[in-house]
């Protein structure tokens, strides 16, 4: 069975560490929030001004001007801090986010990332993606391993217009957990009971399978 929205975002809270800043985008990064393991310790940083993001808040006690990038109401923990735009992007360019978790549309073998547009369809801009995939140390993806058509969005070259080159380091999809090595994208764990014969098949990229790939443990 392929995971749903839910387990994608608990298999990427395995990679946090304690101590780490992590940036979450729009999506289903935003449900690894809701996963840190105990014991982690862990501080989010949105890029519209929020050092600090807690759990989303209970209904009707939603406080409207606390809202992180993705425009949904948060709560902040004690010790967080505001701040300006530009101050949240000095953070960003200046390489002091450890971990950004970003979705996409597409993604290849080399790490290039397609995640704001798709031709023809009104946008408002890309966000604070491009800075985050520019500066962050590490970048981890998180999309379904197809889109609706049923196409591969793990591919050889994007077709969309690009947010990032060779940047990503890992991607966790509803099928599988993939680290992007110079030699193409590598099989590292399938979602439980996904086949490795599928996530071959729906992989577009060079895809390298070594040995027995173990099932995530969700």
């Amino acid at each position: 069975m392929a995971l749903d929205k839910n387990g994608i975002a608990k298999r990427i809270a395995q990679e946090l560490q304690d101590g780490y800043y992590v940036n979450l985008g729009i999506g289903i990064p935003t449900l690894v929030a809701n996963y840190i393991p105990e014991g982690v310790d862990v501080i989010l940083q949105s890029e519209n001004g929020l050092l600090g993001i807690g759990p989303f808040p209970d209904k009707g006690k939603a406080d409207a001007d606390l809202i992180n990038a993705g425009k949904q109401t948060v709560t902040a923990i004690p010790g967080a801090a505001f701040f300006d735009s530009a101050t949240s992007f000095a953070m960003i360019r200046g390489g002091h986010v450890d971990l950004t978790v970003l979705g996409a549309f597409e993604i290849t073998d080399k790490g290039d990332i397609s995640s704001w547009k798709i031709p023809g369809k009104m946008v408002k801009g890309m966000g604070g993606a491009m800075d985050l995939v520019a500066s962050a140390k590490n970048i981890i993806v998180a999309t379904t391993h197809t889109d609706r058509a049923g196409n591969s969005k793990l591919l050889k070259e994007c077709t969309l217009p690009l947010t990032g080159v060779q940047c990503v380091k890992k991607v966790v999809t509803d099928l599988a957990v993939i680290d992007i090595t110079e030699n193409g994208f590598k099989l590292i764990e399938r979602a439980p009971g996904v086949s490795v014969e599928e996530i071959v098949a729906k992989t577009e990229g060079r895809l390298i399978v070594e040995g027995e790939i173990p099932e995530m443990n969700i």
